[in-house]
């Protein structure tokens, strides 16, 4: 097994072999079971290895040693595309790994975005320095430095100008015109856009005392005092130069790996290097995409099935199918009840066995009673109809019997005792052989459809809603709190909360309830109507609805 040390991709700290969160800085770990070599057992491994280059089998075993990797080209660092992987598979080529950005990236993004502005004051200053002239005046010498006030104030207001341009632009997508030139992004600690408060922490802290100086030159210039202009201020610049350099490359000293120099750990900030490794701002941050995470998915709804259950032995049904005029299971049993002095329990044995289809043709009803499909139960279990047998039978049966037994036909009302009927069962004589028959059978009817709500959001994303629903920037259910769906919306901008909205599907419609985000929450009917939402407060929304939460919506819709 590999014995790299593995490292936090925040803090570059050492963790624990399967740690879930870094104990340095706190964030969360990413499952680092997958790597490439992470689960192999190599001792089976060589085994197989073995196995295969004598051209043994194992019987019952699949073989998952990797397959022969192709030559990498000359000077390459990357897998090619297709490379084997672990089973013979092919291994991703999207980075998922973090990578610091270096100290001289950090210094060649800082030189291309402000070495145009510092360009741009040092000419404006040496020119209106170069252009101050003098005159004595009772006795006085007076400068004339209106064509330096005049410059550097264009200088200046350039230069803020331009920084606001580029402070914006890092604030909402981490990215600069020398960060993009490097590939270096910056993001606050969660690997997200960095936003204005971070970004204008970072700028007070680098290039405060350069702004200063140059604040302090004009000033002065404007004064007339050109002597404190040459010492004091353009020595503060010059200080305000090397100060921003220090602070760019501060993170070469960084103990923790050289992960944030003294500007990202006053503002809190983190910057990558997007070559090496993945973008977090727009990859889901520090955690990485949410497609990689498992999603809980809804419950299955049970579903009624449309085919009525048949009815069950024993029951009224089951003991009236048998009573039934047509059924020829009765008239068999009555000519053994006419002697049953003379029929032995063997004899009457096969009464059942043959037995008679009813006369009643099958209909496709679903409303009129067919008879179970069950096994004819035994003789000693047969109830029989309390109506007299068929003039048929009976004339059938002193025929069978010998002569001498002919005056045993009387008894046959006496027949029913000698018959077994299971305590169960409900008499024959209190039911009406039509009882049920003529009865409207009622079943339970197939269960409503519940309604699925999807919604559509403003970035193409289509969810189908079920249960509960936490919405944000990276929602995360509260202590205790149970929910089915999290649904991660990106904005670099971070104008929605981290967890923005609760959504909660209530048959038709769905409950909103805004989660105090800083930005609030609101709702447009259909009608064009609009209503804020109250923090806290759930309001039941309809289909065709928008929910309007930060800079981003989503419409509410019905499949």
């Amino acid at each position: 097994m590999s014995n790299e040390t593995e490292l936090c991709p925040a803090c570059r700290h050492g963790v624990r072999p399967g740690a879930t969160f870094c104990t340095q800085c706190g964030s969360p770990l990413s499952n680092r079971g997958a790597r490439k070599e992470g689960n192999i057992n190599h001792a089976q491994k060589a085994a197989l290895e073995f196995a295969n280059r004598h051209g043994f089998s194992d019987p019952g075993s699949i073989s998952v040693v990797s397959a022969p990797e192709s030559p990498m080209p000359h000077g390459t660092k990357t897998m090619p595309d297709g490379m084997p992987g672990p089973g013979g598979g092919t291994t991703m080529t999207t980075k998922l790994e973090l990578a610091p950005a270096t100290t001289g990236k950090r210094l060649g993004a800082a030189v291309l975005d402000w070495l145009g502005p510092f360009a741009v004051l040092a000419t404006t200053f040496a020119i209106g320095i170069a252009g101050i002239t003098q005159t004595r005046r009772n006795g006085f010498i007076v400068y004339d430095t209106g064509l330096l006030v005049l410059l550097g104030s264009i200088g200046l207001g350039v230069t803020v100008v331009y920084t606001f341009v580029i402070l914006g632009l890092e604030a909402k997508s981490g990215n600069t015109i020398g960060n993009q030139l490097m590939g270096i992004r910056s993001a606050d600690s969660d690997g997200y856009a960095p936003g204005a408060g971070v970004v204008f922490v970072r700028g007070i802290l680098t290039g405060g005392l350069l702004l200063l100086g140059s604040i302090v030159a004009v000033i002065l210039s404007a004064l007339g005092l050109i002597g404190l202009v040459l010492w004091i201020a353009l020595p503060l610049m010059f200080l305000g130069v090397v100060w921003a350099v220090l602070v760019v490359i501060s993170n070469a000293w960084d103990k923790n790996g050289k992960l944030r120099g003294w500007q990202d750990k006053a503002a809190k900030s983190l910057v990558f290097d997007v070559k090496q490794g993945r973008n977090p701002v727009t990859t889901g941050g520090i955690q990485g995409p949410y497609s990689f995470a498992p999603m809980d998915l809804p419950p299955v709804q049970p579903v009624a099935s449309p085919v009525p259950s048949g009815p069950v032995p024993g029951s009224r049904q089951g003991a009236t199918a048998q009573a039934v005029p047509g059924q020829a299971a009765p008239a068999r049993i009555s000519p053994a009840l006419a002697a049953p002095t003379q029929t032995s329990p063997a004899q009457a044995t096969p009464a059942p066995a043959t037995p008679v289809a009813p006369a009643v043709q099958p209909s496709h009803d679903p409303n009129q009673w067919r008879p179970p499909s069950a096994p004819f139960a035994p003789a000693s279990r047969t109830t029989i109809a309390p109506q007299a047998p068929a003039p048929s039978v009976q004339a059938a049966a002193p025929a069978a019997v010998p002569s001498a037994q002919a005056p045993a036909a009387p008894q046959a009302p006496a027949a029913p005792p000698a018959v077994t009927i299971p305590p169960h069962d409900t008499p024959a004589a209190t039911a009406h052989p039509d009882d049920d028959l003529e009865r409207t059978q009622m079943r339970p009817g197939a269960a409503r459809a519940q309604a699925v709500l999807r919604i559509r959001v403003d970035d193409g994303q289509d969810i189908q809603l079920g249960g509960s629903v936490l919405l944000g920037r990276n929602p995360a259910p509260q202590p205790g709190e149970s929910v089915e769906q999290l649904l991660p919306v990106t904005d670099p901008g971070r104008s929605i909360s981290k967890t923005h909205l609760h959504l909660r599907v209530d048959g038709d419609g769905v409950w909103v309830t805004d989660r105090n985000s800083t930005n609030g929450s609101a709702v447009t009917t259909p009608d064009g109507l609009q209503t804020r939402l109250n923090p806290g407060e759930a309001s039941f929304v309809r289909p065709g609805s928008t929910v309007h939460f930060g800079d981003r919506s989503f419409h509410l819709g019905q499949a």
